[in-house]
């Protein structure tokens, strides 16, 4: 049964079809599916367990907890994992003809994601030795995932409505005295009541992301351990990022970088605001940020290298004088001018020196261009592109430009 179903039975063959054809090209066996992600875009279900997908044949979800959840999510066939030392076994009853004696299988499995520790247990219970052997198939995951689907991009463009209205219907408490934190608070209240999910899931190891971040002043310019241009105080050591309990103040930048996860896509989108005005050095770096978003808009069509638009930019930051400035300060400088966005928010392309494939229709990348100021903040915009044949089309809905708050 595929009863409440998030996404559709026929997008979830249509996958595996495709999958299964990168495996009989790349001369890969099957595929082992292990994470919660992965998991969801191949089965439509997020229950804890491994998915088996041989290059022919019928896939099958080997389901811990619960069996009875994943049949009612996923139309792909739901057996019982059972107990994980005899994993090996099941698939050698269920799968004879791949797993017979005299072969040498290449199983794929999505190893970036996968611990170490799992990995050794798997190979372990698989019985992959010798010749056979358990390789790494993450790429294939994540270049297919780039390309989203007419669904997937509702999903996302649900994700923005609910960001922009979120966005618009906080903004009124958005004044001089409140704290980080508690607006935070008032945003992530709009967000939920529109269905956020109340995370943002990051494929990265150690990454982690909250709903957003809204830091404001020097604070935004504080680095830390996440891989973007800002950081925030945090709330403390154990969560060295996003907002703090700083009092936002007058005359200084507020930098306003959410997202919202609907049916489990993310929508990522930054503004700039200020209450009063910002200073001469950081409204002129503000509208290079728009210049650059507006250049790469033109350059966002199918062909276009992904590290093309990464070198423009900084080709335009160092002609502006702004080079020491962009995408963070210092050692902590982010290399990336954006990337791909969709069950994750970091997936595949990245907008980034050495990233040399061609833009293809049918991604969803976030650019982000901003300029961080020790002692002073951050400011820039982020908007995310669905490519088209004939372009970008822009997903996030609130009003570009500098927000200016009496």
């Amino acid at each position: 049964m595929n009863i409440g179903a998030d996404i559709p039975a026929g997008l979830v063959r249509q996958r595996i079809e495709d999958l299964q054809a990168v495996m009989r090209h790349e001369q890969l066996d099957a595929f082992l599916i292990t994470q919660n992600v992965d998991l969801y875009y191949y089965s439509g279900s997020m229950q804890n367990g491994y998915m088996f997908i041989p290059s022919i044949g019928e896939a099958t979800f080997y389901v811990r907890r619960s069996v009875q959840r994943a049949k009612l999510e996923t139309a792909v066939r739901v057996a019982e994992l059972g107990a994980f030392r005899r994993f090996g076994q099941t698939l050698r009853q269920d799968y004879g003809a791949l797993f017979r004696l005299d072969a040498a299988l290449r199983i794929a499995a999505d190893l970036d994601v996968l611990p170490a520790q799992s990995y050794v247990k798997l190979t372990e219970v698989l019985s992959l030795d010798g010749q056979s052997a358990l390789v790494d198939g993450s790429a294939h995951i994540r270049r297919q995932r780039m390309i989203k689907s007419a669904w997937e991009i509702s999903r996302i463009e649900s994700a923005a409505r609910a960001v922009a209205e979120a966005l618009e219907a906080s903004l009124p408490e958005l004044r001089e005295g409140i704290s980080e934190l508690a607006w935070m608070a008032r945003v992530e209240y709009e967000l939920r009541i529109r269905g956020h999910i109340g995370m943002m899931r990051m494929r990265g190891y150690n990454q982690e992301i909250t709903t957003g971040m809204v830091i404001s002043g020097a604070a935004a310019a504080v680095p830390t351990y996440f891989d973007g241009p800002a950081g925030g105080l945090g709330l403390g050591a154990a969560s060295p990022q996003s907002v703090s309990r700083s009092l936002i103040q007058r005359n200084e930048p507020i930098l306003i970088d959410i997202g919202c996860c609907i049916d489990g896509y993310v929508i990522d989108q930054t503004r700039t605001a200020v209450i009063g005005a910002l200073p001469e050095n950081l409204m002129r770096a503000y509208e290079v940020s728009e210049a650059l978003i507006q250049a790469a808009e033109k350059e966002m069509l199918p062909g276009t290298l992904c590290s093309k638009l990464y070198e423009d930019a900084l080709a335009t930051c160092a002609a502006e004088g702004l080079s020491a400035h962009f995408m963070g300060f210092g050692a902590d400088q982010a290399k990336f001018l954006g990337h791909g966005i969709g069950l994750e928010i970091d997936e595949w392309p990245v907008l980034a020196k050495g990233f040399d494939i061609p833009l293809q229709a049918g991604m969803v990348i976030a650019v982000e261009p901003k300029f961080t100021f020790p002692g002073q903040g951050v400011v820039g915009i982020e908007n995310s592109y669905f490519i088209t044949n004939q372009g970008p089309q822009a997903l996030t809905r609130s009003k570009t430009g500098l927000i200016v708050l009496p």
